[in-house]
């Protein structure tokens, strides 16, 4: 225990522990040799005073390799995306496989809802006899099958995370920028990766709002994750509205099977471009950004990402047919209603943070950890910003468990979008790219 005394100390002082100590802290961590209550000192003490560049890589690494980091030889580069969290965000469900139609392995290990933000595995979890749960080798036969894989972080992955993350939430340490970094890489860079593509979101659906704020955070996670090694660029975009019209486990599923099998493009195809076109251009796999933008947008098109999916989802144990018959197979909503404008005018803002907790109350999300979910739930057909609306025209259809549930979502949806005389221009869905 004097090691644990020595590094919290170190820390309150004001000074960066060593490379040695802090593989020793993630460790114990791990291994359940530190008490809870140094591990709560430790995150007070990096979220007070900080780790530097120098120490906030060290702890990365550290907690990287305080579990298995996974080996690939799989004949191509070994890619994935990391989304710090938003709004109607089923990203990952469209462009892993979009990658992975372009010769691209993508283990992507994804995680739960947090707050008022969808989580992937609970997307995915509408899908019927799907498991996210794999071990290592079952993880690598679908990867090697599919060319890609959407699952939850195994026991042996990154454990002292797990730790250190569950202390962070009781003791008022997440914010810290030094602990967001490495709990974001440490899982992502013990996947075994060779590129990471950040997608950092700023807005009114975001955990940031503040640009600069979000700046900081992608500066720190490209600064850290290249010095681990791993090529990494970060895109930062607009959350102040959803990136698909639709918000809730099934209802995301569905807007994906819709973008892969042609129904409809959107933003959620521009998210996909502008993120994969950066990894494939990173791993030089293409000449520039932008001819991987269209490379990833021509293997939607064509129907490749789809058949990829749809091997990825009977691998992990979901329906054979599910490409070809999706609807049948997601549950729906007993009561689905419309929301009609109550005047006509022009929307200009959206409150993306109340409708994520709109979805959260008709329980589409968790109060509590562990919470059951009811995966039908959810908010479709949302307008976006810039949108002319007449008085009465849907402004988006809430999907309920029961009446009084769809009352309490329309009066949260209503008050969340705003309705004015003039309009305002449609936001930039890329502002910044960094690395």
């Amino acid at each position: 225990m004097s090691g644990a005394r020595t590094i919290i100390s170190k820390l309150r002082n004001r000074q960066t522990p060593s490379r040695e100590e802090l593989n020793w802290f993630a460790q114990s961590l791990a291994d359940h040799t530190v008490t809870d209550a140094q591990a709560g000192a430790f995150a007070m003490a990096v979220c007070l005073n900080g780790l530097g560049d120098v120490g906030r890589v060290a702890l990365t690494m550290a907690m990287r390799d305080s579990g298995r980091v996974l080996d690939w030889n799989l004949g191509g580069p070994v890619l994935d995306k990391h989304s710090t969290g938003g709004i109607g965000d089923c990203v990952s469900l469209v462009l892993a496989p979009a990658l992975a139609a372009c010769g691209v392995f993508v283990p992507m290990i994804s995680g739960r809802g947090l707050g008022h933000t969808g989580g992937t595995l609970d997307k995915l979890s509408a899908i019927p006899g799907l498991s996210t749960e794999l071990s290592v080798e079952q993880l690598h036969d679908v990867v090697t099958r599919a060319g890609c894989a959407i699952v939850g972080a195994g026991a042996d992955i990154a454990p002292a995370d797990k730790r250190l993350y569950a202390v962070r939430d009781v003791t008022s340490t997440v914010e810290s920028l030094d602990l967001i970094t490495a709990s974001i890489l440490s899982k992502k860079l013990a996947a075994g990766l060779d590129g990471l593509v950040l997608d950092v979101k700023v807005g009114a659906g975001a955990f940031m709002k503040d640009r600069a704020a979000a700046n900081e955070l992608a500066e720190a996670l490209v600064k850290t994750a290249n010095a681990a090694g791993c090529k990494t660029t970060a895109l930062i975009s607009d959350m102040s509205q959803p990136v698909a019209p639709a918000l809730g486990n099934a209802l995301e599923v569905a807007e994906t099977m819709k973008v892969l099998t042609g129904q409809t493009k959107g933003k959620l195809v521009e998210m996909c471009a502008s993120l994969g076109g950066v990894l494939l251009a990173d791993a030089h796999l293409v000449e520039d950004v932008q001819a991987g933008a269209d490379a990833i947008t021509g293997a939607i098109a064509d129907g490749l990402a789809a058949e990829r999916f749809g091997t990825m989802i009977a691998a992990m144990g979901g329906p054979v047919q599910f490409v070809e018959s999706w609807a049948r197979f997601l549950p729906e909503a007993t009561v689905i209603r419309e929301i009609a404008a109550p005047a006509s005018g022009y929307v200009t803002a959206i409150d993306g943070e109340a409708l994520g907790m709109a979805v959260v109350d008709l329980g589409g999300g968790r109060k509590v950890e562990g919470e059951a979910l009811n995966l039908a739930v959810g908010l479709s057909d949302v307008v976006r910003i810039g949108t002319q609306v007449a008085r009465g025209q849907p402004l988006a259809v809430v999907h309920a468990g029961r009446a009084s549930d769809a009352d309490q979502a329309e009066t949260a949806l209503r008050a969340a979008i705003t309705i004015a005389a003039s309009p305002v221009p449609a936001p930039d869905l890329i502002l910044d790219r960094i690395g």
